[in-house]
């Protein structure tokens, strides 16, 4: 069993987003990575590197690569949301011993399926053109859509933690059929690893019928659905929980 484990964080957050987690799994001996993917700088400021604009979803999985590259093991990946799609790349290329995915995004090929995913698609056009830019969070999006699992206390706190995302990022996830190089594709078949998939199913960003058919593509995933919990749901009320099930199955995995 691997004894390492690195965890990706999504859009407009940093490696604090696992801070529910990485103890629970500390206390069952694993040693945690949860690094800052590049030019994401955590806090109000919000004063973004020029070159975020320019990044790419690839720059990401290439820089988790380079961190895996330099572990005594491959390990155990935990990716949340869009740090989901970065995990499934990374183990395409065979550097995942086991592939968590919470409230994974959806990759190349497959479509929304709910209005609310529509909707936040489409309220993304109205900061047109954002994929040439670094885009700040909105409190407001936030609220009604990743952190409406929070209360109104933790919204805000957790919501001060953010940083700027790449607008271009978030077009290769949210308009992949827009995009020509495929940067949000998956080799599946290479997925040889086990993979557990979980998905709130109150979930208003990437829904549990989304996160089903995630699950669908690779032929040893395990599918959960956390009743009652939000797109951010590594951080909401019962979160420890939670991580404990994940840290379950990875020992068993």
């Amino acid at each position: 069993m691997a004894k390492t484990v690195v965890l990706i964080h999504g859009a407009f957050c940093g490696g604090w987003c696992f801070d529910d987690f990485t103890p629970v799994l500390s206390a069952r001996g694993f040693t945690c990575h949860a690094p800052d993917l590049r030019y994401h700088v955590s806090g109000p400021a919000r004063d973004p590197d020029p070159w975020l604009a320019h990044t790419s979803i690839a720059d990401y999985t290439r820089d988790v690569a380079e961190l895996i590259a330099g572990l005594p093991e491959p390990p155990v990946v935990v990716g949340h949301s869009m740090g989901a799609i970065v995990g499934q790349q990374l183990a395409a290329r065979g550097l995942a011993h086991s592939l968590v995915l919470l409230a994974s995004g959806a990759p190349w090929g497959i479509l929304p399926s709910t209005d609310d995913e529509l909707a936040l698609a489409m309220g993304l056009l109205q900061a047109s053109p954002f994929w040439d830019r670094a885009l700040n969070p909105s409190f407001e999006v936030a609220c009604r859509d990743s952190l409406a699992g929070l209360d109104a206390a933790a919204q805000r706190r957790v919501f001060d933690c953010f940083s700027p995302e790449s607008g271009r990022a978030l077009f290769e996830l949210f308009f992949w059929m827009f995009d020509k190089a495929r940067t949000t594709a998956i080799d599946t078949v290479k997925v040889a690893c086990p993979v557990l998939v979980v998905s709130g199913s109150d979930d208003k960003v990437i829904s549990a019928t989304t996160g089903r058919k995630i699950a669908r593509l690779y032929p040893q995933a395990t599918f959960h659905e956390a009743h009652g919990r939000g797109h951010f749901l590594i951080l909401e009320v019962g979160s420890r929980q939670l991580a404990e099930r994940c840290a379950d199955w990875i020992e068993q995995a």
